[in-house]
C-alpha cells in the first residue's frame, strides 16, 4: 500500500511543471437566466487554437503564453457562444453568463468555438445525454425518464420490456455505478423497474462512461451513470410542474439571496392507489419521491452545496385465499459539499456523504407471517483536488474513504392467538456486516503535441473487513490522435474492480434482490478492458459521428448453483458458484444536434459469453443479455413555432433463454409436463424472437397569461409501440391436453399505450 501511494505522489511531482511566462485565466460558467451552471462547457483560445472544458460546478482554468491580446470563445450546446478579447499578459478571472437560444433552428457557427469535444477530448467511452432532447422524447403514460434515454445509447442494452433495468458492454445490471450528486443510487427504480427514482425536472446533467474511465471512478466494472442535480434558480422564484396519467410533479426553485445562493424543491408521487381503490379490491401501490438542494456563495472562493433525496415504493396485497404480501423498498441519500478554490489553478471539493437503500418484504399465508429485509447503509468521506499547471497539463487527484454497513434479516413465525402480526424493528438488528473502502487516484491528462494527447492515471483501492482484505492497482490509460482537424483516433485500457455483488440479478429490476460484500469465499469482480475508437464530425460539427470497438475480459462472476431453491437459502455464499465472462463489439454513433432536425442513430454489433464450472457442464454460454444486434433511431423535428414531433425506433435481436430438449416419461412423478420430466441439456440454448417498437409523440407549447403573467404551457401526446409489436416477455411452457406435446407460449407485455399529460413552467 504505502508503494502505491509513492507512485502516486511520484506522478504528480512529475506533472506539477509550471512555466514562468504563463498566464492563467479562471472563473465560472452559468445560465444568464437560472444562475446554474453549465457543466461541460467549452473555453477555446483563438490563439493557440487549444482549449479545456468547466468541470461539474462549471469551473475552468486555462493557462496561456503571454500575448498582446487573448481571444476567448465561450460555448455549450444550446446556448448563444460569446467571444471576449482580453490583455494576454495578466492572470484573469472573468465569469460568463450563457444565454440559451431562442429556438432549436440552425445556430450561428462560430468557427473559433468548434463544438467537436467528441473529437477533441482524449477520454473515449463517454456520452453526455441531452437533457432538452430528453425532455421531448416520447414517454410511458406521461412519465419523462431518463433512464429510458440511456437504454438508446450505444453499448447499452435494456432489460425486459418497459423496464429501466440497463447492461452495458456484456456487464450485469449491478455493475453499474449509479450516482445523484456523487451518492450511490443502488435501486433507481419505481414501480418494479417500469420507472425510474429520478424527476428529469430537478436534473441539471448526466453522463454515462462505459469504457477509457477516470481514475476518480472506482467499484464498478461496467458503466458510471453520473447525475447531477439542478441548483436552483438564483435571479428569481420559478415553479415548473406535470400532470401524467399516473404521477403528478412540481418543482419549485427561486434565490435564498440573488446571485449568491438559491433553493431548488422537486416532488413526485402517483396517484395509482387512488384511481384503482374502487375498481381493484385488495391491492394497493404507491411511489413518490422528492429532490432538494441549497447553495450559498459564502466568500469568492468558497460555496457550500447541500442536496438531498429520498424516494419510496409501497406494495400490498391482500387475498381471499388468506395469502397477504407488502413489499416496501427505496432510497434515500444526503451529500454536503464544499468548493474551495486555492487560487486560478487549484480548484478542491470535499464531501461528505451518506446513502442508505433499503428493502422490505413480508407475506402472510396458512397462519404464518414470513418476513426480509435487507439494507446497505454507507457513510462516504472524499477530496477531490483539480489543479491546472499549465495548457499541456490537467491534473486531479483525490482520497475516498466508505464505510458500507449490509443488515439482512429473514424469519417465519407463526402468528399469535391474537392474530397480531409482530412488527419488524430494522433498527434491532444484532447481525450486521460492515466493510469499509480506501481509495487514492491520480490522473493527468497531457498534452504531448498538437496532435496527441494521453490521459493517464491510477487507482488504488484498498478494501478491508475484520476477516480479509482486498488491494489492487488499477492503471487507467487513454491516448488521442488527430488524424485532421476533424478526425481523432482514440485507444483506452482500463482495469476496475468491484467489491459487491448483487445475488441474483433480476430481470426486471424487481426488488428482491441481495447485495452482498466480497469476503474470504466470494472474491471481487474484475474487469480489464481495452477499446479502440475513431471519431469524425462533418459540416462544422453539425453531424458527429463515433465507431468504437472493444474488449471486455470479466473475471470472479457470481450466480446461484443448479437447482437452488430461494426459498430454502440461509447462507447466501454456500449457494453461488462463480465463473468468468467476456465480451466484445463495434458501437457506431451518429448525432445531429442542431437545426430544426436532430436527434441520433446508435448500433451495436456485440458478443457475450461465460463459463462457470458447475453451470452448463462447464461449457461456455451466452449471457442472459447477449443480444447480437442493437439498434436505436432517435429523432426529433420542429414543425412550427407551438409543435414539435418526436420519435424513438428500437430494434434488438431477442435474448437467449432455457428450454428443454426433451422428455422423459415417469408416470405420476414429474412436476413440469404432468408426468414426465423435461430434459435440459445446455444454458440458454434458444433465443426469444427480435424485438422492435416505435414510440411517437407531438408536443404543443405556447406562452399563456393567468393573472395577468406569463406561463409556458405544454401538451405532450405520446404513443408507446405505436404499431402494437406483441414483443416476447418471457415464455412458459404448458402441455396440450390433446397430443400431450409440450407447447412454448409467449407472453407479452405491452402493446400500443396512448398517453397525455400537461406541463407548465412560471
Amino acid at each position: 500500500m504505502k508503494h502505491s501511494i509513492k507512485i502516486i505522489f511520484i506522478l504528480a511531482i512529475i506533472s506539477l511543471s509550471v512555466s514562468a511566462q504563463n498566464y492563467t485565466l479562471s472563473g465560472y460558467i452559468k445560465d444568464a437566466k437560472s444562475g446554474e451552471a453549465v457543466i461541460g462547457s467549452s473555453i477555446f483560445l483563438t490563439n493557440t487554437k487549444s482549449g479545456t472544458s468547466a468541470n461539474t460546478y462549471g469551473f475552468y482554468s486555462v493557462t496561456f503564453k503571454a500575448s498582446d491580446t487573448l481571444g476567448v470563445v465561450f460555448s455549450s450546446l444550446g446556448y448563444q457562444p460569446q467571444i471576449k478579447k482580453l490583455s494576454g499578459r495578466q492572470n484573469q478571472s472573468l465569469n460568463i453568463d450563457l444565454l440559451e437560444n431562442s429556438s432549436n433552428l440552425q445556430e450561428v457557427v462560430v468557427k473559433a468555438s468548434r463544438n467537436d469535444d467528441n473529437v477533441q477530448k482524449t477520454q473515449m467511452g463517454v456520452i453526455d445525454v441531452p437533457m432538452k432532447l430528453a425532455n421531448s422524447l416520447p414517454v410511458v403514460l406521461g412519465e419523462r425518464d431518463i433512464m429510458k434515454i440511456i437504454q438508446l445509447l450505444p453499448g447499452v442494452q435494456a432489460g425486459n420490456e418497459g423496464t429501466t433495468g440497463f447492461y452495458v458492454r456484456g456487464g450485469n445490471s449491478d455493475q453499474n455505478l449509479v450516482q445523484l450528486d456523487e451518492a450511490t443510487v443502488y435501486n433507481p427504480n419505481h414501480l418494479f423497474g417500469l420507472f425510474s427514482t429520478f424527476n428529469s425536472n430537478a436534473l441539471n446533467r448526466v453522463t454515462l462512461i462505459k469504457g477509457g474511465f477516470p481514475a476518480q471512478y472506482g467499484g464498478r466494472l461496467s458503466s458510471v451513470l453520473d447525475i447531477t442535480m439542478k441548483e436552483g434558480n438564483n435571479k428569481k422564484v420559478a415553479v415548473q410542474g406535470g400532470i401524467g396519467l399516473i404521477s403528478s410533479n412540481i418543482t419549485v426553485e427561486g434565490p435564498i439571496k440573488k446571485e449568491k445562493g438559491s433553493f431548488i424543491i422537486s416532488g413526485r408521487r402517483t396517484y395509482i392507489d387512488l384511481l384503482a381503490k374502487p375498481f381493484v379490491k385488495g391491492i394497493g401501490y404507491t411511489f413518490y419521491d422528492l429532490n432538494a438542494k441549497i447553495n450559498y456563495q459564502i466568500t469568492p472562493k468558497d460555496k457550500l452545496f447541500l442536496s438531498g433525496f429520498y424516494g419510496n415504493d409501497n406494495a400490498n396485497y391482500t387475498g381471499a385465499s388468506s395469502l397477504n404480501y407488502g413489499i416496501n423498498f427505496g432510497n434515500s441519500t444526503a451529500t454536503l459539499r464544499w468548493n474551495h478554490l486555492f487560487n486560478q489553478k487549484l480548484f478542491a471539493n470535499t464531501s461528505f456523504i451518506i446513502n442508505n437503500y433499503h428493502l422490505g418484504l413480508s407475506t402472510i399465508q396458512s397462519g404464518y407471517v414470513a418476513q426480509l429485509y435487507s439494507s446497505i447503509k454507507d457513510i462516504n468521506a472524499k477530496t477531490d483536488f483539480e489543479f491546472y499547471p499549465n495548457q499541456n497539463h490537467n491534473v486531479r487527484f483525490g482520497v475516498n474513504f466508505s464505510t458500507h454497513t449490509f443488515a439482512p434479516f429473514s424469519a417465519s413465525i407463526k402468528i399469535p392467538k391474537s392474530g397480531k402480526v409482530p412488527k419488524f424493528n430494522p433498527d434491532s438488528l444484532a447481525i450486521k456486516t460492515i466493510i469499509n473502502e480506501l481509495a487514492f487516484y491520480f490522473n493527468d491528462e497531457i498534452k504531448l503535441s498538437s496532435n496527441i494527447s494521453l490521459n493517464a492515471g491510477l487507482r488504488v483501492p484498498y478494501f478491508y473487513t475484520k476477516d480479509i482484505s482486498y488491494k489492487y492497482l488499477e492503471p487507467r490509460i487513454s491516448t488521442k490522435i488527430n488524424l485532421n482537424q476533424e478526425t481523432s483516433l482514440k485507444l483506452s485500457y482500463t482495469v476496475m474492480n468491484q467489491f459487491l455483488h448483487l445475488i441474483p440479478n433480476s430481470t426486471a429490476s424487481l426488488p428482491t434482490d441481495i447485495w452482498i460484500p466480497a469476503s474470504k469465499a466470494t472474491a471481487p469482480q474484475q474487469s480489464k478492458q481495452i477499446s479502440l475508437g475513431i471519431f469524425k464530425n462533418f459540416k462544422e460539427n453539425t453531424y458527429k459521428t463515433s465507431f468504437e470497438v472493444y474488449y471486455k475480459d470479466m473475471k470472479n462472476q457470481a450466480l446461484f448453483k443448479e437447482g437452488t431453491l430461494l426459498t430454502q437459502v440461509s447462507v447466501i455464499e454456500n449457494n453461488l458458484t462463480f465463473g468468468k465472462g467476456y465480451s466484445y463489439g463495434a458501437e457506431l454513433f451518429i448525432e445531429k444536434n442542431s437545426g430544426k432536425f436532430n436527434g441520433w442513430l446508435a448500433y451495436t454489433l456485440s458478443w457475450t459469453n461465460q463459463t462457470f464450472k458447475d453451470l452448463n457442464f462447464g461449457k461456455e454460454f451466452p449471457f442472459a443479455y447477449d443480444r447480437r444486434h442493437n439498434l436505436s433511431i432517435v429523432g426529433n423535428y420542429d414543425l412550427s413555432k407551438h409543435w414539435m414531433l418526436s420519435g424513438a425506433f428500437v430494434f434488438n435481436t431477442g435474448r437467449p433463454y432455457t428450454l428443454p430438449v426433451g422428455r422423459v416419461d415417469v408416470g405420476n412423478g414429474g412436476t413440469l409436463y404432468n408426468g414426465t420430466y423435461a430434459d435440459y441439456t445446455e444454458r440458454n440454448n434458444y433465443r426469444l424472437n427480435s424485438f422492435h417498437r416505435l414510440d411517437v409523440s407531438a408536443i404543443y407549447k405556447k406562452t399563456r397569461q393567468l393573472f395577468h403573467k406569463s406561463y409556458e404551457s405544454e401538451w405532450v401526446f405520446s404513443v408507446y409501440n405505436l404499431y402494437s409489436r406483441r414483443n416476447p416477455y418471457f415464455v412458459y411452457l404448458s402441455t396440450d391436453e390433446i397430443t400431450k406435446t409440450p407447447v412454448a407460449t409467449q407472453v407479452s407485455l405491452l402493446p400500443a399505450v396512448p398517453s397525455v399529460s400537461y406541463n407548465f413552467k412560471f
